[in-house]
């Protein structure tokens, strides 16, 4: 018995131990994901100052209080750089995230729903993109545009919806062997009805899930697409231009123009992650039970 009560006192020490860990990471995430929202809302519009503004007798100083992050290669202001950069990859993130979550659900949901040759049709064909390579298949959605913002957003949207798909499509199919789908069914509801009142809500916890972490994934999307030259204009201030015009100063032993925007690239990252990761515990209880045991 004494061996019994001591194992059940370590199973709560190391419970109450991972729910400490589990919660400070969360409110860690959580806090840097507004610190992120408010830089790049409240900094550049407060900032008196302009971010293409060339400065060649201050070009490549190292960080200072003046310029906290240094400046670059052609004397600009790296910290007001890097953050329009992080608006714009935001903002790319978050609307491509949106439209290929869309495109996901409406896909999963009918290709679940309709059944039969409609479903073995449509999973054909998400079988077949998700064989291409993501990066790949941007680069040659993009090359038929000029570089901008939205043939980005378009590239990215178009390349990452098919998880959403399959994830709607798993869920979706899990949902119609539910005995309250079979009663609204035999009920007389329609197949349209019973989709919208029963299925949808049943699956947007699990596609919001989805759209949050895409968000971080279309970043990294679009940084290597404007890295490879082919994303943003190269004059427009984004996380992969800053990186790219960088290398030549890293090679010169100068570390900072690099460092900080790969900073700002992967720390909003781990945050938005750590978010995801609560909430997908939170909308799977059996997940979060096998993490706690």
């Amino acid at each position: 018995m004494a061996e019994l009560a001591a194992e059940t006192a370590v199973w709560h020490s190391h419970g109450r131990t991972r729910r400490s860990t589990r919660t400070i990471r969360v409110r860690t995430s959580a806090v840097i994901v507004v610190a992120v929202l408010l830089a790049v809302l409240v900094v550049p519009p407060l900032a008196n100052l302009d971010q293409q503004a060339v400065d060649l007798s201050m070009k490549l100083q190292p960080p200072s209080l003046a310029h906290p992050f240094g400046t670059d290669d052609v004397g600009r202001d790296l910290l007001l750089r890097c953050v329009y950069g992080l608006r714009v990859s935001l903002l790319v993130g978050l609307v491509a995230a949106l439209v290929a979550t869309f495109i996901g659900t409406a896909v999963g949901a009918a290709a679940a729903a309709f059944g039969g040759w409609t479903d073995r049709v449509v999973m054909r064909l998400v079988d077949t993109f998700s064989s291409i390579p993501h990066l790949l298949l941007g680069i040659f959605i993009v090359a038929m545009f000029r570089p901008g913002v939205w043939p980005v957003i378009v590239s990215v949207a178009l390349t990452h919806w098919l998880s959403t798909a399959r994830i709607v499509r798993s869920e979706v199919l899990s949902l119609r062997s539910r005995p309250y789908i079979d009663a609204a069914v035999s009920g007389g509801a329609s197949r349209w009805r019973v989709a919208v009142r029963h299925l949808l809500p049943g699956v947007l916890p699990q596609a919001g899930l989805a759209a949050v972490l895409m968000v971080p994934h279309a970043m990294w999307h679009e940084s290597a697409l404007s890295f490879l030259g082919l994303g943003l204009p190269t004059h427009q201030a984004s996380l992969g231009n800053l990186v790219q015009s960088a290398r030549s100063s890293l090679l010169a032993g100068d570390w900072w123009p690099t460092l900080f925007p790969g900073l700002l690239l992967i720390i909003p990252t781990l945050a938005i992650a750590g978010l995801a990761g609560a909430w997908r515990e939170r909308i799977n209880p059996r997940r979060r039970s096998e993490l706690m045991l």
